[in-house]
C-alpha cells in the first residue's frame, strides 16, 4: 500500500442505514487493524430525504451491540464534487450504483465500483438489501453482510 492517504464514500439511498454502517464498520476495522490514520472515510445518499439526520436508530442499535459507534455521523447527500473527492464511491445496490456511474461521467467512472464486489459468494450478486422497511433481522443481516464487504475492501487494499 502507498503512503498516500485513501478516501472512500461509501453511498446508499437516504445514508441513515447502509452506507453509514459501512462508514462506522470501516472506520472501526482499519482501527482495529492501526492503520486508521491511511483511510478518510464518509458516507452519502442518493436522495436529500434525510440530510442532517443521525443514522437509523435499528442501525445504531446493530452497531453498538457490536462496539460500532455511529453516533457521529450524520446524513449527507452526495454531491458532484465528492467524484473529485474520493479515489473510491462504493455504492450498496445496483440503483445507487447506475446513478453515480451518470453522475461521475467518463473522467470519474472508475472510481464508482460496487460494495460488495469483492465477495464471491453471494446469492444476491452484489447488492446489500435495504433494511428500512423491515425487522430487526433485516439489520443484524445488513450489519454482518456490511462488515463482510468492509474487510474485503480493507484486505483488497491493503
Amino acid at each position: 500500500m502507498s503512503s498516500e492517504t485513501i478516501r472512500i464514500l461509501f453511498v446508499c439511498t437516504g445514508n441513515i442505514c447502509r452506507s453509514p454502517s459501512a462508514e462506522g464498520i470501516f472506520r472501526h476495522l482499519v482501527d482495529a487493524r492501526g492503520l486508521g490514520h491511511r483511510f478518510e472515510v464518509e458516507s452519502a445518499g442518493i436522495s436529500a430525504y434525510h440530510v442532517g439526520e443521525r443514522p437509523d436508530s435499528r442501525s445504531s442499535k446493530e452497531a453498538l451491540r457490536h462496539g460500532v459507534d455511529l453516533s457521529s455521523i450524520r446524513s449527507s447527500q452526495i454531491h458532484q464534487s465528492d467524484f473529485e473527492t474520493f479515489d473510491l464511491l462504493l455504492a450498496m445496490d445496483y440503483g445507487h450504483y447506475q446513478d453515480m456511474k451518470a453522475m461521475a461521467g467518463n473522467k470519474h467512472a472508475s472510481k464508482v465500483r460496487m460494495f460488495l464486489e469483492h465477495i464471491k459468494d453471494q446469492e444476491r450478486v452484489g447488492e446489500v438489501p435495504d433494511p428500512y422497511y423491515g425487522g430487526p433481522q433485516g439489520f443484524r443481516n445488513v450489519f454482518e453482510l456490511v462488515k463482510r464487504g468492509c474487510e474485503s475492501w480493507i484486505d483488497a487494499l491493503i
